[in-house]
């Protein structure tokens, strides 16, 4: 029998996702700026994907051309999703929070044939561009005023003003033809990549992952069918579009499925409650650091919730105290994984799971295959900690001008005999099966340490230290020890007032003494990496080396 493989084959479907929901759905609003009350059908969003599909045109951005993006969430990114899809350029959306000096190296990884910058972040780009590791020909520049600066320049498009400084600069309200009919489209197969994300790491270049129209399609198969999405859902849009969260979590599946995407340009829990209960949203999806504060805002007890179908927390575990707030307000939290790599939306819960698997992530998604090996690759039994390793076509392709990365986590690592191992992706997460068939994630590969030789998994440890009432997060680090070589030392968010032999007496009989931290630090506040997550290697540079520390 022969199989056709048809990624390579032209489809021009593919890089048409507005003008096709526009057409099947033109009055159904797709996205709101909820900073601005204003609501965008999908007839709206198609139109403004051909006027900024025009700009790049005239600025000769096209197949395989990258557009780099340096700004909040705001409909203007959507825009550029959707025309750069529509060119068949890729949209690479940077992170505002890196240093100048990371924004360069990476600019100078990527060559933009354009950039375009939020007005807040204009002078950290304008730096990146000056800086001597920066060696490409500056791109055209477009700037995304935010109305609060005046004048614009002599011919109405460019801006020399203290907002964007002394090179010239578009502003892309004006600069955006106004013409919104459809533009003619280029050939594109499920194989060409539309979007470069880059990785959340704690250390070292964030790597940019090529994902493919094919891969994004297929997240949204899965989330789609397997998370069980309405038409007439509505969420409010808490993970910025520079994270895979940001666009494959649920925006990209929402619109496929013609419902409503609410963005924000900053976070703010209590915005949050209110979008939740202002728009009926129906669908919330967040890290837990975000759950959280929900749950501890003033607003919590007064919100209205009960639009809400389903809420997953994903990007960490969440803790036992945070999944209860939201229980008695009669909502069954579920917890998500996924990665950048592959996804992210790996897998589900099944319907009517019983209470005890919400410390699990659920079941693989139809289209995802899931196994656990050892470090030979060779599949473990149900019960045994090895690493997870996921195939699926919503796997990204490569790492972007990283061959060496690229083969150590898209080739599967070492063969395992069970075949095509190149079809695996390494995630560099800990995880087992229970006897149910529910996978739990037991850490990073990198975090897991041996003490008197026994494995430990530190976030078995945090879940049981973030249980005790003076605790609001926790971080477990090893240090050096003389007897066990190594031992865990709790680094806390809390009431510094909690000593080490309380802690020690709340933890005895919930956990194996082994695994009982032997020292305790605090800190005011834990250090984020990424949409609120906690930045585990700082902590360990920072705490890991001694037990004095």
């Amino acid at each position: 029998m022969t199989v056709h493989d048809h990624s390579d084959r032209p489809y021009e479907w593919v890089g048409a996702l507005s003008e096709k929901r526009a057409a099947l759905t033109p009055d159904r609003v797709g996205l709101v700026d909820a900073d601005t009350a204003t609501e965008f059908t999908y007839a709206d969003l198609d139109r403004r994907a051909n006027r900024t599909a025009g700009l790049l045109c005239e600025h000769d951005v096209g197949k395989g051309d990258r557009v780099a993006v340096v700004s909040r969430n705001r409909p203007e990114l959507v825009d550029l999703y959707f025309s750069t899809a529509k060119v068949g350029a890729v949209l690479a959306p940077l992170s505002h929070r890196l240093a100048p000096r990371e924004l360069g190296l990476i600019l100078d990884d990527i060559e933009p044939s354009m950039l375009v910058v939020e007005a807040p972040f204009a002078a950290a780009v304008d730096e990146a561009l000056a800086h001597d590791e920066f060696t490409p020909a500056v791109p055209p520049l477009v700037g995304l005023d935010d109305g609060t600066a005046g004048g614009d320049g002599a011919d109405g498009n460019t801006r020399q003003d203290d907002t964007f400084g002394e090179r010239d600069w578009l502003l892309y309200a004006t600069a955006v033809p106004d013409d919104g009919s459809a533009i003619e489209g280029v050939d594109l197969s499920l194989s060409d990549p539309p979007l470069f994300l880059h990785t959340g790491g704690s250390t070292g270049l964030p790597k940019q992952v090529v994902q493919t129209h094919g891969s994004i399609a297929w997240n949204a198969f899965n989330t789609i069918i397997t998370w069980g999405l309405w038409p007439d859902d509505t969420t409010p849009m808490v993970f910025p579009f520079f994270h895979t969260g940001g666009w494959n979590v649920l925006t990209i599946p929402f619109f496929h499925m013609g419902g409503t995407v609410v963005i924000s340009r900053d976070f703010d829990p209590g915005q949050v409650l209110d979008l939740i209960e202002g728009y009926d949203a129906t669908v919330l999806v967040s890290v837990p650091a975000v759950l959280r504060f929900m749950v501890e805002h003033d607003d919590w007890d007064g919100t209205d919730l009960s639009s809400l179908r389903f809420v997953k927390s994903g990007g960490g575990p969440c803790r036992d105290a945070i999944i209860e707030a939201w229980n008695k307000r009669g909502l069954s939290i579920s917890q998500g994984y996924g990665l950048t790599e592959c996804g992210p939306n790996n897998f589900a819960m099944p319907d009517g799971f019983p209470r005890e698997k919400t410390d699990s992530i659920g079941m693989p998604c139809l289209y995802v295959d899931a196994r656990i090996v050892d470090e030979d690759g060779r599949r473990l039994p149900q019960g045994e900690v090895g690493e997870l390793e996921l195939a699926s076509p919503h796997a990204g392709d490569r790492y972007w001008h990283n061959e060496a990365e690229t083969e150590a986590t898209f080739g599967g690592g070492p063969a395992g005999g069970d075949g095509n191992d190149d079809a695996w992706v390494s995630t560099g997460d800990l995880a087992r099966v229970d006897g149910d068939g529910y996978y739990h994630i037991e850490g990073r590969k990198k975090n897991m340490f041996v003490s008197g030789g026994e494995n430990v998994y530190p976030p078995e440890i945090e879940d049981v230290i973030t249980d005790h009432p003076e605790v609001d997060e926790a971080i477990v680090v090893p240090v050096p020890d003389e007897d066990w070589g190594e031992v865990g030392k709790a680094v806390v968010e809390g009431d510094e007032s909690l000593t080490l032999a309380e802690l020690q007496e709340f933890m005895d009989g919930k956990i194996a003494r082994f695994k009982i931290p032997k020292h305790l630090a605090f800190v005011e506040s834990m250090p984020m990496s990424g949409p609120s997550k906690i930045d585990r290697q700082t902590v360990e540079d920072e705490f890991g080396g001694d037990a004095g520390s």
